[in-house]
């Protein structure tokens, strides 16, 4: 399937849909294929975002659109990241905000308790996490790895 049929399709499902949700996902599919469009890639990265592309079944239409093309779209995500190092506009930062959140629970309780660390690691956890995920993001696009 190419990248011009596949936004062709997601174009079609777009009209076809009133769930927000599921235009959501159709939207966020075509930004992503616009984006490797957009790029200068050689012929072969295309052919296998095509050959990947063509073994997501994209054109199956079941019952749960929104569920499916979901889980289509993140595993079409996860190839572009493990392939091609390519990630989406605020990737380290939601990664580092959650991850930041996590170790900051476990370091604030530990250290200030279950009534005040709780919140406190939290808060310093995210906002450390922030900045880091944001200095990464910063990183991928001086490299020209992130997706517009």
């Amino acid at each position: 399937m190419t990248i011009k049929s596949t936004i062709t399709l997601f174009e079609s499902l777009q009209g076809q849909s009133q769930k927000k949700q599921e235009l959501k996902i159709y939207k966020e599919f075509i930004v992503i294929l616009k984006a490797i469009e957009n790029r200068k890639m050689t012929e072969i990265e295309i052919q296998s975002i095509e050959t990947f592309l063509s073994q997501l079944e994209l054109n199956d239409l079941p019952n749960n659109k929104r569920k499916y093309f979901r889980r289509k779209l993140r595993a079409f995500k996860e190839y572009l990241k493990k392939e091609f190092s390519l990630t989406s506009k605020g990737y380290y930062a939601n990664l580092g905000t959650g991850l930041g959140m996590t170790f900051g629970l476990a370091i604030g309780t530990s250290f200030f308790g279950a009534n005040s660390g709780v919140s406190i690691g939290m808060l310093f956890g995210m906002f450390l996490g922030l900045i880091v995920g944001r200095y990464m993001d910063s990183e991928a696009e001086k490299e020209n790895r992130v997706l517009h």
